[in-house]
C-alpha cells in the first residue's frame, strides 16, 4: 500500500489537492479530513502508559515494544480495508509532526504539504469571515478585531499556527530519507498552472500519467464545514479558477512577514508586502 498523506496550511489548497488525486483511477481519495493520526496517538498513548503494558515492558522490553509497533502498523494497514485500491490518500494537518514516527511504521509514504503566502491565508480567513460575520470562531477567535484574530490565527495553537511550527520543526529533520518523501506544493502552483502541477505531482508520486482537464473535475459531497462555524469552507468545485488577490493591512502583513521571516526565505523568497505573490517551489 502506498500512503499519500495530504497536509499542510489552511485555506491552501488540501481540499482541492485531494480533489485532483480522486481524479486519478489507481488512487483512492475520500476528500475529508481523518482521524487516523489522532488514532495512532491514542495508541501509542494508552500502551505508554497503561500499568499492565509498563510491567510487561520491565520484563521483556523488545518483545512488548514490538507488540506496540504491531498494533501501530496493523490500525495502519487496516484503515483503507474497505477499498481494493493500493494507493490511498490520507488527509490530516497532523501528519506534518509525524513523518519520523510514521516512517519507522510503514515503507511506502509520502507527505504532500499545501503551503501558501501568509498574507493571503489570512486574508481568506478574513473574506470568508465577512460572509458569516453573525457567527463565532469555534475556537473562540474575536471576532470584531482584525490584528486580535490575525494574533489568535497565527498563535502556536492557532489554525495557522499550530501547522505553521510544524512546517518549521520539519527544517531541523535530519534523516534525508524522510526529507525525500516530502514536498511541498504551493497553492499559487497549483491554482495558476492547475495541468502542470499535476503531471509533476503524479510524476513525483509515482503515479502513471493521467490527463485531467482541470476545467471538468469529479466532485463528491464534502466534509462538515459546522464544526469550524463554516468560517473554513471544503467546497469542491468542478472547475479551477485563480482566486483573486486579498487585500491585507499593511500592519497585519508586515507582522506576517517578520514574526514569519524564516517561512518566507523558504518559500517565497524576495518577497515584500506590495508585491504579487511568486511561485517559488514546485516538484
Amino acid at each position: 500500500m502506498k500512503l499519500i498523506c495530504v497536509s499542510g496550511l489552511p485555506r491552501s489548497g488540501s481540499t482541492l489537492l485531494c480533489q485532483l488525486l480522486a481524479q486519478h483511477p489507481e488512487v483512492y481519495s475520500s476528500g475529508h479530513s481523518s482521524p487516523l493520526v489522532g488514532v495512532l496517538e491514542g495508541v501509542r498513548s494508552t500502551l505508554s502508559s497503561n500499568d499492565f503494558s509498563l510491567a510487561q515492558l520491565d520484563v521483556d522490553f523488545d518483545l512488548v515494544y514490538s507488540r506496540i509497533e504491531n498494533v501501530l502498523k496493523s490500525v495502519l494497514s487496516g484503515w483503507f480495508a474497505e477499498t481494493d485500491k493500493t494507493i490511498v490518500v490520507d488527509k490530516n494537518r497532523g501528519w506534518l509532526r509525524m513523518a519520523e514516527m510514521l516512517n519507522d511504521l510503514h515503507d511506502d509514504w509520502r507527505i504532500l504539504v499545501c503551503i501558501r503566502d501568509l498574507t493571503q491565508i489570512y486574508g481568506s480567513i478574513e473574506a470568508q469571515h465577512a460572509r458569516t460575520r453573525y457567527l463565532n470562531f469555534a475556537d473562540g477567535t474575536d471576532a470584531h478585531g482584525a490584528m486580535a484574530r490575525a494574533d489568535r490565527l497565527f498563535s502556536k495553537g492557532g489554525v495557522v499556527g499550530g501547522p505553521l511550527n510544524f512546517i518549521r520543526d520539519l527544517q531541523d529533520v535530519m534523516d534525508q530519507e524522510i526529507l525525500d518523501r516530502i514536498q511541498y506544493v504551493p497553492f499559487e502552483y497549483l491554482t495558476e498552472n492547475p495541468k502542470n502541477a499535476v503531471e509533476e505531482m503524479f510524476e513525483w508520486l509515482g503515479l502513471e500519467k493521467v490527463d485531467i482537464n482541470p476545467k471538468k473535475l469529479i466532485t463528491r459531497p464534502h466534509e462538515s464545514d459546522s464544526y469550524y462555524r463554516f468560517k473554513y469552507r471544503h467546497e469542491t468545485k468542478s472547475s479551477i479558477s485563480v482566486p483573486e488577490k486579498h487585500m491585507v493591512a499593511p500592519r497585519i502583513a508586515s507582522g506576517l512577514q517578520k514574526n514569519y521571516k524564516w517561512y518566507f526565505d523558504r518559500f517565497y523568497p524576495g518577497k515584500m508586502v506590495e508585491n504579487e505573490r511568486r511561485n517559488v517551489v514546485s516538484f
